[in-house]
């Protein structure tokens, strides 16, 4: 477990509340604090980044990269028309 955990909770009792927030959310914590009072706790917490890909309309397809395309579609998104604004003061 990589997250770094701060407050005032045994380190069982905060194992369980970071397989509970990451279940939870579906995501990595990168940090936690935890605060107990009684039977109240006060959970302040971060998550990791998230990893994402760039995905792009090309030629009719939504894309990540073309690496994967066969030579007919990578020849077709090659011999395509490209188009500007037309202006160099549009947004």
């Amino acid at each position: 477990m990589n997250v770094k955990i701060t407050g005032n909770a045994s380190a069982a009792e905060a194992a369980k509340y970071v397989e509970y927030l990451e279940n939870k959310h579906g995501r990595k914590l990168n940090s936690l604090d935890i605060h107990l009072d009684g039977d109240h706790a006060d959970l302040s917490y971060a998550f990791a980044p998230v990893e994402f890909e760039r995905i792009r309309r090309i030629t009719g397809y939504l894309v990540g990269t073309m690496d994967h395309w066969n030579n007919a579609k990578a020849a077709e998104e090659a011999a395509r028309v490209k188009h500007d604004l037309g202006c160099s003061d549009c947004i």
